[in-house]
């Protein structure tokens, strides 16, 4: 159900005995392409979601921070400012207040503050719901602080807020998205120099669907799967004598220097560069108007990289895709850091209902939960609502 800007005002009110100085709203994101590269200077082709994060906001003269959320209505958490820090706050509450302490840590003035959060991003899906908490915070605060920060700044702001407070070693092209998000455009980034490009994404004229199935695999990065992916790729980049794995050119993959790799870095560098690879691809047949049935063999090809070479997918996802596939799907692929979460699949409009059905039926007889499905458009970015 679609979060209702009213509505959070009002629970504002209510819990806190006056009306919230302003509301800002930050988006979740799909990933099209480009997964597992932006940790590796790379590049990556999200766009926002249309599910969003609601931030109710106003100032107080105490220097305490208190942070509802209606998905845990049942807690509140208060906070003084000055006492945040890296294991002093814990659970759902990290992710709003490890942003205030990031602020703080940037040399920002940050006043005392209470936060109300509402929102309709999956949880737990690789939809980013903890970004669109980070951003929709860091608007709401960075605004109500008078800080003239722009939104790449306070990207890495909520960037620093996940990977410091909250402990998972995620990159920034969540936190990108949500802020720089545009209406019917992908977003070209560039992990390296943080330049962002829009790139046109109009599926309905070409009679096309993106469907989202959300697995319930539980999604989680703040174990040691994700962190262990991330210290392969700079152990590998490192052994090659490179900034980055970007620094890599597919060519070399049939190399000396690649093939002196033990095996699993092999493996871990062979999926970044050519994920790289296969973003830019998308984005030049993007750009020339190409049909975008000619980029789904490219989406397979990256959930077949993440399956055997980087080792991220899990049976969820693996079946959603051949389901999907089986059934006319012109391409799919899981999104998001892996480990569970969500798959897409770019579909003739007529036969979403087909592909939804083929990839229900695969879940049942499977064993596991009914997956959830949407149809999805590139939606707007981060801004203030009232």
């Amino acid at each position: 159900m679609a979060v209702r800007a009213s509505t959070v005002g009002d629970v504002f009110a209510g819990a806190y005995g006056r009306p919230p100085a302003g509301l800002w709203a930050a988006p979740g994101r799909v990933n099209l392409i480009g997964e597992h590269t932006d940790y590796n200077d790379g590049f990556a082709l999200p766009f926002a979601l249309a599910h969003r994060v609601v931030c109710a906001a106003a100032p107080r003269a105490d220097g305490q921070a208190r942070v509802r959320s209606q998905q845990a209505p049942e807690e509140e958490v208060t906070v003084g400012i000055a006492d945040l820090g890296p294991g002093t706050v814990s659970g759902w509450a990290a992710y709003p207040l490890g942003v205030l302490w990031a602020l703080q840590a940037a040399g920002h003035p940050v006043g005392g503050v209470d936060l109300l959060l509402d929102g309709d991003v999956p949880l737990g899906a690789g939809l980013s719901s903890s970004a669109a908490v980070e951003c929709a915070v860091a608007l709401a605060v960075s605004e109500l602080s008078g800080l003239d920060l722009d939104r790449t700044a306070l990207a890495g702001i909520a960037r620093r807020a996940e990977n410091d407070i909250v402990g998972a070693p995620t990159g920034v092209l969540d936190q990108m998205i949500s802020l720089h998000g545009r209406a019917g455009h992908l977003m070209l980034l560039d992990t390296r120099s943080m330049q962002v490009e829009s790139v046109p994404f109009d599926l309905d004229r070409r009679g096309l669907v993106l469907l989202v199935f959300d697995t319930r695999a539980p999604h989680r990065l703040v174990d040691g799967a994700y962190a262990e992916r991330r210290r392969a790729c700079e152990r590998a980049a490192a052994h090659l004598g490179l900034p980055a794995l970007r620094d890599l050119d597919v060519a070399a993959l049939d190399g000396p220097a690649f093939a002196s790799l033990p095996a699993e870095l092999r493996r871990r560098t062979r999926h970044v560069v050519t994920e790289n690879a296969r973003v830019l691809a998308v984005v030049a047949a993007l750009r020339a108007d190409a049909d975008p049935r000619v980029v789904g063999p490219l989406l397979t090809a990256s959930h077949l990289s993440l399956r055997d070479d980087f080792e991220v997918t899990v049976p969820e996802l693996d079946v959603a895709v051949e389901a999907a596939l089986g059934a006319g799907a012109h391409g799919a692929r899981m999104t998001g850091g892996g480990f569970g979460g969500c798959v897409i699949a770019l579909v003739d409009s007529a036969r979403a209902p087909d592909v939804s059905d083929a990839v229900a039926a695969a879940f049942r007889d499977s064993g596991f939960s009914a997956p959830r499905s949407f149809v999805t458009r590139p939606a707007v970015g981060a801004h203030r609502i009232a």
